[in-house]
């Protein structure tokens, strides 16, 4: 949802200057550039230390494991902490001279100073503690790593996994204590099925996860771990329930709020109207190359049923399958086509997503900076059980949908980027990343990829993918206009499905997101920054695009504006 969770972003070539096809441009006048300063370096590192022992639950998935199921403290002295360290961190980094710093650390000064200010927005100006459910679900609540990442033996594993579950039932009450009511019913329903699905996933999945270890004293100490943690989820899940009755619409950030997130959170200080219109533009450029796809795949068919017929060709086998078969042709068309470097031999798995955790479609969890030799997995999310069978069926995509979806989270999207990240040599530079610039970089590859000559033209393929490019425009349009008052959540479902050409399931799904992911719009976002910085940099020609690839991974995931700056010597600004 936000900076800093998760994983990574690095600012490889601003540390690795002479390191192959990696230049930074830099102004005539600038003066000569510092050596690199101790200080600086060790300041950087004590922030890293400290900030793990604030949010621990960070510090795990970046593969520090000495803090191993331990969760912050979410009372509101532990969030007052948090909030005052970043503040302070912020004003000892601005406090460096920049002459006595290399170029390479005024970078990440720069960089450090974003994160802080992009946490502390979360924590303070948009109080998601408070008024978003779904943050704790982003921040700590998640046990997937004890189970899916064999980072150790088992019996390590499963003592890590009872120490977190033995933390469940305080922070727990803590959320409970935190949270305003009445809550936005879309949050309510978000929550409800995370907290039931966390509930059976510790007596389930997690039990027999941990089946092997032949230790009578341990699986019945893990017994009693996971039973009070499933006691305390399905009271949280009662709670909520009982939320139902006054639940309501109030979920907005508001106008000032909204652009605060985009400066604070991606170093983007245009107007929301310029954005928005922006968003409309790539909409109707996405529409209308749709419209010229389907006049040779589904001829006089309206948009809809144009889209209805590439999804209606199903993965044989499922999507799990499916995504499996399709991951080796795309690193074969990257590799043939050398469009862009491709670090290291390690390749996805692909896998169902747990229950507790299906709000996405789809998405990949990576192993962090701090682990070596770790699979990275890409999970694929079955439809919603409750949901009738039409909109179950619709919501499996097609082939050609899959493929895109297969492209934005393995070949060449997130998990390429994270390749090139976690190569990086500064370490504070892994652990850190700009929605933007990780979504945005996925979301910009599908239509490159076509661009490069994916499947030669065909229509079903360009169909595919301009289905996921319209379904990041509504994401954008959704995002602003509901925020800003000027939507409700019906009328995104609308939009998603009459604009967008989604089907009902999808459009429900993501008309709800938005109103608890109002970021979600750093998808077309991001790309539209990448785009724009590609054609600047490449001057239009299609030859240097590896270059442009190579060069930009190797800042890792920073804010697409500070990028453009070191990339193009100039001011680090927004310019789409």
């Amino acid at each position: 949802m936000k900076f800093g969770k998760l994983a990574l972003a690095s600012i490889a070539c601003a540390l690795a200057l002479v390191s192959a096809g990696c230049k930074q441009a830099s102004r005539a006048d600038a003066p000569p550039a510092a050596a690199a300063s101790p200080e600086w370096a060790n300041f950087v590192d004590t922030f890293l230390e400290d900030y793990f022992k604030i949010d621990p639950a960070h510090a795990v998935y970046q593969g520090r494991h000495e803090f191993d199921g331990l969760l912050p403290d979410w009372s509101p002295a532990g969030i007052e902490k948090q909030a005052s360290y970043l503040k302070l961190a912020m004003d000892k980094a601005a406090a460096f001279d920049s002459a006595k710093l290399s170029v390479e650390q005024q970078f990440e000064r720069k960089y450090l100073i974003k994160v802080a200010e992009g946490e502390i927005f979360w924590l303070t100006e948009a109080e998601a503690p408070k008024r978003n459910v779904t943050w704790y679900f982003d921040e700590g609540l998640d046990p997937n790593v004890y189970i899916a990442r064999p980072y150790a033996d088992p019996a390590v594993r499963m003592k890590a996994f009872i120490t977190y579950a033995n933390n469940v039932p305080n922070a727990v009450a803590q959320m409970k204590a935190n949270l305003i009511t009445p809550m936005p019913l879309s949050h309510v329903d978000y929550a409800i099925p995370g907290a039931k699905g966390l509930a059976d996933y510790y007596i389930q999945d997690a039990k027999q996860a941990f089946a092997r270890v032949k230790d009578p004293a341990l699986q019945a100490e893990f017994d009693k771990a996971a039973g009070a943690a499933r006691t305390a989820m399905l009271d949280l899940a009662i709670w909520l329930e009982g939320q139902r009755k006054t639940a309501n619409q109030q979920f907005q950030l508001g106008p000032d709020k909204f652009a605060r997130m985009l400066s604070t959170t991606e170093g983007v200080d245009l107007p929301i109207a310029e954005i928005r219109k922006m968003g409309y533009t790539d909409l109707l450029r996405n529409q209308t190359a749709l419209k010229e796809a389907c006049t040779s795949f589904s001829p006089g068919d309206t948009m809809q049923a144009c889209m209805a017929k590439m999804n209606a060709s199903k993965p044989r086998g499922g999507p799990v399958a499916e995504a499996r078969a399709q991951l080796p042709g795309l690193k074969k068309f990257l590799i043939d086509n050398d469009i862009v470097t491709i670090p290291g031999t390690e390749d996805a798995l692909v896998e169902e997503s747990p229950p507790y955790n299906r709000q996405n479609s789809a998405y990949i969890d990576i192993p962090g900076p701090y682990e070596k030799g770790l699979p990275s997995v890409y999970y694929i999310s079955p439809p919603d059980p409750a949901w009738t069978q039409e909109e179950q069926l619709g919501f499996i995509p097609g082939r050609k949908d899959l493929m895109f979806t297969s492209i934005h989270e393995v070949w060449p999207g997130h998990f390429l980027n994270f390749l090139h990240t976690n190569r990086a040599k500064s370490v504070f530079s892994r652990v850190f990343y700009s929605y933007a610039f990780a979504e945005g970089w996925a979301h910009y590859t599908e239509e490159m990829m076509w661009e490069a000559g994916l499947n030669k033209g065909d229509a079903e393929t360009r169909i595919g993918q301009i289905s996921n490019a319209l379904l990041r425009n509504c994401r954008l349009i959704s995002a602003i206009d509901l925020h800003t008052g000027n939507m409700t959540q019906e009328q995104s479902k609308q939009l998603f499905m009459e604009e967008c050409y989604q089907d009902e399931g999808n459009a429900k799904q993501q008309s709800a997101r938005g109103t608890y992911d109002p970021a979600y719009l750093n998808y077309t976002m991001g790309k539209l920054l990448i785009r724009r910085l590609r054609e600047d940099w490449t001057k239009g020609d299609r030859k240097k695009w590896k270059a442009f690839h190579d060069q930009f991974l190797s800042y890792g995931s920073p804010p697409i504006p500070l990028v453009r700056g070191a990339m193009l010597g100039s001011e680090g600004k927004a310019v789409f």
